[in-house]
């Protein structure tokens, strides 16, 4: 997921997604969830998670906590968050 913070409202957001990701953590399912900030792109917020099946991460997506996020980024982003989902490649596929 991706998260762009409005003027003014880096820290804030920062902040939200860090207890975010420390809280989810604790999730059934949760491989890892990191926060990663971009190199490139100021006042912008990575939230990386691996789940360890998808009926795990549809149940984290439907969680209070997702809830919880949501409204809680309302008024910190300059747009609405992106959310990919994405498929791991292991090196053996890469014949």
């Amino acid at each position: 997921m991706a998260f762009d913070a409005a003027a003014g409202c880096d820290d804030a957001l920062r902040r939200l997604l860090a207890r975010y990701v420390v809280l989810a953590r604790g999730d059934a399912g949760c491989r890892n969830i990191d926060l990663v900030a971009s190199a490139t792109r100021p006042d912008r917020y990575l939230v990386i998670e691996k789940w360890q099946t998808p009926e795990a991460q549809r149940r984290h997506f439907d969680s209070p906590a997702m809830v919880e996020l949501a409204e809680a980024c309302r008024g910190l982003l300059s747009s609405p968050p992106q959310i990919d989902l994405h498929e791991p490649i292991s090196a053996h596929d890469l014949h």
